[in-house]
């Protein structure tokens, strides 16, 4: 329901695969899936080969949201998971209260809702490590 596309913002060359990236993920998932561009490695700006600018550009003409991260720095890492997750959210919503079947797809106001199993494997290894 939900992707992160992300490059490394010190390599151009990893931009401009974003763009068959994300053929290939519309080619193979739901048309409604919510697709967030990271440009990633932000904390390096001394090395910076692909500018904001251009990384907005591009997430405006493929309608994707954008932001810039670090990892390293864990600048904006939770940013971009938590906007993901809420646009998921607002789409399945609107989705349940299209087919009258709220209960279903929807938790309720307040539900915690666990993650913890979804990421085990990722927690294991790290974002980062080498």
């Amino acid at each position: 329901m939900g992707a992160l596309l992300v490059y490394d913002v010190t390599r151009h060359s990893t931009f401009e695969n974003v763009e068959r990236w994300l053929r290939e993920l519309r080619d193979h998932t739901d048309p409604n899936i919510v697709v967030m561009l990271i440009g990633n490695k932000s904390d390096l700006r001394h090395l910076v080969a692909v500018s904001t600018e251009d990384g907005k550009s591009f997430a405006e003409r493929e309608s994707l949201y954008f932001m810039e991260t670090s990892a390293l720095e864990a600048t904006n890492v939770d940013n971009a998971f938590a906007e993901v997750l809420t646009q998921i959210h607002r789409i399945v919503s609107k989705k349940a209260m299209e087919t009258g079947d709220e209960a279903a797809a929807v938790p309720s106001k307040g539900e915690k809702i666990d993650v913890s199993k979804d990421v085990s494997a990722m927690k294991r290894v790290g974002c980062c490590s080498s």
